[in-house]
Formats: C-alpha cells, structure tokens, sequence
C-alpha cells in the first residue's frame, strides 16, 4: 500500500495482512510508530544544527538505519538531510527500501547487511537501532560504529521494568525492579546499559532526549570517544531503593548497593533495591526546546509530539516519579486534580512537575511523607 508519512511516500506492507505484493512477511511496517519516527525526524533536525557547531567537513552527516525493513524512517532521515544507508537482511526489505528513496527522488543507499557485521566495517555519524525486542545483541556494533549520535528503540519493557526479572538481568546486566515507578524504571535500565557498554570502549554515552511511549522505550545518546568523559558518565549509575509497602524510595550513586535493613519511613522490611540504572537526567532541556522548534504541522503526530517535548523539557530530572492515584489509594483518600497537586506540593517549598511516563505521573524533590503533609489540606477536606 502507498503511505504518507511526514514529506515522502513509501510503498509499505499492509499491516492488517503482514505481507504486501513484492515484499515477503518478513518486512514489516508498524504505523503505530509514527509518533516514534516524527520525534526521530525533529531530532535529527535538530542535532544536524547542533554538529554544526564542531563540524568542519562540509559533507552530509551520515545516518545508519541499521533494520530498515520498509525503509520509511530512513526516507525521512534523507528527507531531512542526512546521507542515507538503509541496511537489512532481509533482501525483499533491500528492494523495498531502495524502492522507497527512488521514488521520493532521494539519495541513500540500500545494502544487505547483518548490522552487527556492517557497524563493525563503517562508521556513521547517526545510527539508528529499532529492533524487535531488546537492542543489546547489538551495542557494542553500535558504539563502535557511531561518530556521533545513538538513537534507541527497546521494546522489550517486560524485561526492562522487572516484571520478567530473568530476562531483564540477562540482557540488561542489571537488577530491575516492577515498582509503581516501572515505566521509568526500564529507561533507566536501558540507559544504563548503554552507557556501561560505551565505557568499556572508553566512550560516554549520555542521553539528550528519552521518552517511554505506549510498549516502548527510546533515548537519544551523544557519544563522547573520551575515557575521561566515559568515567563521568559512569558516574551517574547508582542503585534505587523502594519500600513497597509506604512507596518511599531513596537513591545512592554507587557501583555498589548499600540498602537501609529497614524503610526510613515506616521500618517496613519489604524494601527492594534496583541497579546499577542511570541516575542522571535522560534529557537536556535546551536540547528538547531545540527539537521541539523542527516539529512541523505535515507530520501526522505532530500535536502529541509537541505535547511531549513540553512536558519533558519542563519534567525535573529525579531518577524516579510517583503516581498520584497510587498515593492516594495508599492514604485511602481521592484523588483531585493533578494540577492542584502539584500547587500544593510547590507550595510547601518543592518543586513538581508532571512526568510525560502516565497522565497522573508526578515528579517532585520532596519524599513521600513530604508529599502527604504537602497535599494534606483537601485529603482533611475529604473527611469532613
């Protein structure tokens, strides 16, 4: 079928049958991800002008999509300017992809490739890794073959979040945790992997734009080739430590885990600890601005892209969020307006904003007794 998506049009597998005339089952073409692939386009936009403040070639900066299967997201990478390379194993997915940047009269290349193979042989400025499932089979290709800039799709956010805690220790090397918080608690993970895999090639790879969207996790990580710049980011690992009965939780920036015996808060000993995961922020605000300003009305998304970028330019960088509905259930009281919430804790001397993760997410410095006592006047009011 014919699909307009953003500037191009892309000949794609229809999705309802998974398989189209010309392109074997394999090639796959998922509409669901066009907010996905709108925020790529903005971001590109925009780190093409932020390179340009170190770069002195004159050339296009180069843009991997390493599983390119329709090619739709390496169409726009061209349309936005990037020198393109298209790359799968799949040979129907090739064909495809090269179909697409003819005819949207575009410059790229297709190649047949196993991406691990091919980002061990070249280096781009820009890769893309959206795998099916976790990315980690291919990070360590992915720093070795990246100049610049990493963008990261994980789907996998069972693993992630702890829920399949096996699985999430195996690919991730990390303890993750299902907690009222898990939504960022499988960005962090991933992030942290990431990082730890770049350090061991003395790279640091730090986050400029992260989201956690519907059955996905996606961050955008600068690469630095410095040990020393690797050392520092390394330094933004630590471990989380959750009571699950009261929700209060604390963090430490450490290698390794020192947990309380018991709550802080409530002497509870249910008290779980999840890491190392990254602590550090997962956006640069003036970096998010930056994109927030390359979102145009042709994109389909373009309203809820938009909406993102705003909250997550305005989010605090706490490793951690509280839902308000789960804390209010916790005190057995209602819950009013997030908006009066969050005045409330700002009243009582913190800060808080609304976290992009869920509608009801809250992100605040203070700690969860903080947070009761600060949203203590309509809770009374209830029980009148």
């Amino acid at each position: 079928m014919r699909v307009s998506e953003g500037d191009v049009e892309v000949e794609a597998p229809d999705p309802r049958d998974g398989s189209s005339e010309g392109a074997s089952d394999a090639v796959f073409f998922n509409p669901e991800m066009e907010l996905n692939r709108d925020l790529t386009v903005a971001v590109l936009r925009a780190y093409a002008e932020r390179a340009d403040d170190s770069w002195t070639d004159e050339r296009s900066l180069t843009y991997l999509d390493a599983m390119t299967a329709s090619g739709v997201r390496a169409a726009r990478a061209a349309e936005a300017g990037y020198d393109v390379t298209a790359a799968d194993v799949d040979p129907d997915a090739v064909e495809l992809a090269e179909e697409n940047l003819a005819l949207n009269g575009l410059r790229g290349e297709a190649v047949q490739s196993d991406a691990n193979i091919l980002l061990h042989q070249d280096r781009f400025d820009v890769v893309d890794l959206d795998p099916f499932g976790t990315p980690m089979p291919f990070a360590d290709a992915a720093v070795a073959g990246t100049r610049k800039l990493l963008c990261v799709t994980a789907t996998d956010t069972a693993p992630l979040c702890g829920a399949h805690f096996n699985s999430g220790v195996r690919k991730y090397d990390c303890v993750p945790r299902n907690t009222d918080f898990h939504r960022e608690m499988g960005l962090r993970v991933l992030i942290s992997a990431l990082s730890r895999v770049a350090a061991r090639r003395d790279v640091a790879a730090v986050p400029i734009c992260s989201h956690v969207t519907r059955h996905y996790a996606r961050t955008y990580l600068e690469l630095t080739h410095k040990a020393t710049a690797a050392d520092e980011a390394l330094e933004q690992l630590g471990f989380v430590h959750h009571c699950e009965d009261c929700l209060y939780r604390e963090h430490e920036h450490s290698r390794i885990a020192h947990p309380p015996e018991a709550c802080p808060n409530c002497d509870s000993t249910r008290w779980s600890t999840a890491g190392p995961i990254w602590l550090g922020p997962v956006v640069e605000p003036e970096f998010v601005d930056a994109v927030a300003e390359k979102v145009t009305p042709g994109m389909g998304e373009w309203k809820r892209v938009s909406r993102l970028l705003e909250t997550l330019g305005e989010e605090l960088d706490t490793p951690t969020y509280y839902d308000q509905h789960r804390l209010c259930k916790q005190w057995g009281a209602p819950a009013n307006k997030l908006e009066t919430f969050l005045e409330d804790i700002r009243d009582a001397g913190f800060d808080a904003s609304p976290a992009h993760y869920c509608g009801t997410c809250v992100k605040t410095d203070a700690d969860v007794t903080e947070i009761r006592e600060a949203a203590q006047p309509p809770l009374d009011a209830t029980e009148d």
